[in-house]
């Protein structure tokens, strides 16, 4: 192979930290990862890509299901056999699709937030620059506990879910600052019906009631025991600047994050540059009918996916 620059990327390994590669020289008052939270239409997007600008962090927009497709290759789209079988205009038309279609949709979306915290933890320990992200695979599971009280799912696929999602981010450190937005549901589904896509406005009133009532609930008193938590409403979290303030009076005192050095950051970072490693949990061998293929189907798509 003939090299035509002066620079070569190598992967982050032993070798590299072997030779003064730490991640804590490269911290800042900001290498940190921030979660914007809220139900759907709440202004996420545009507060959490605010407050990257503002503070001088990478804004990473929320994982659909062609995250993959978007950070390899050309970018291009690939179709919905290679990326779950689903999509979420199928969701809103039929959420009680008897082939358990909203299953394999919150399960692929799960997957992908999972690859893409990995991405933001990668960045961080990489580079030093923080991350501002909407959701995580921390509060996926608002999601799915309303597609279960809704009737959209059975309970084996909950079982299932909460069995990778303990086993898939068990190695991760949770964000350091979630910020949460409290919309009304009414005011929520003003909002989908002004500015939503044609098949966003059958969402169901009480599919949104149940979300805010699994973020109110579950998540948020369970993850302000490790992060540092703010919350606005819809009004309050348009004033930019007041919320840079709160976030620069934050002591950032708890959580994990605080326990962790050079060595810990460095097997962080081994693990989470490893995208099929990271994934690998969340296809623990259980016969879920929703989301198992045959063999051969799967050799079908597999060597068709090769050839794409």
């Amino acid at each position: 192979r003939i090299h035509i620059s002066s620079e070569q990327n190598l992967q982050y390994g032993w070798l590299a930290y072997m030779l003064g590669d730490r991640a804590t020289k490269k911290f800042t008052e900001y290498s940190k990862i921030f979660t914007v939270e809220g139900n759907l239409s709440s202004g996420k997007g545009k507060l959490a890509q605010k407050i990257a600008e503002k503070l001088g962090m990478k804004y990473f927009p929320e994982a659909d299901i062609h995250y993959l497709d978007r950070i390899t290759g050309d970018g291009t789209l690939l179709h919905e056999k290679f990326n779950g079988f689903c999509n979420l205009e199928r969701f809103y038309n039929d959420p009680k699709c008897p082939d358990g279609h909203s299953y394999r949709l919150q399960a692929w979306l799960f997957g992908n937030r999972v690859l893409q915290y990995a991405d933001a933890l990668e960045h961080l320990l990489t580079t030093g620059q923080g991350v501002v992200m909407e959701r995580s695979p921390y509060s996926d599971f608002v999601f799915l506990d309303a597609m279960f009280k809704q009737g959209y799912i059975h309970k084996r696929c909950l079982d299932h879910y909460k069995e990778i999602k303990e086993i898939s981010i068990c190695e991760f450190l949770p964000p350091h600052l979630v910020i949460y937005i409290d919309v009304p549901v009414p005011e929520v589904q003003k909002r989908i019906q002004e500015k939503g896509k044609p098949y966003e406005k059958k969402v169901s009133p009480l599919y949104l009631q149940n979300i805010e009532d699994a973020y109110k609930k579950t998540f948020l008193p369970e993850i302000s025991e490790t992060s540092e938590l703010l919350q606005y409403t819809a009004t309050e979290a348009e004033d930019v600047e007041k919320v840079i303030e709160d976030i620069e009076y934050l002591k950032f005192d708890k959580g994990p994050w605080l326990e962790q050095d050079d060595v810990s950051f460095h097997h962080l970072r081994l693990y989470v540059q490893d995208k099929d490693g990271v994934l690998d949990p969340a296809a623990i061998p259980r016969f879920i009918p929703e989301i198992t293929i045959g063999g051969n189907e799967y050799d079908k798509i597999y060597y068709e996916y090769r050839s794409v």
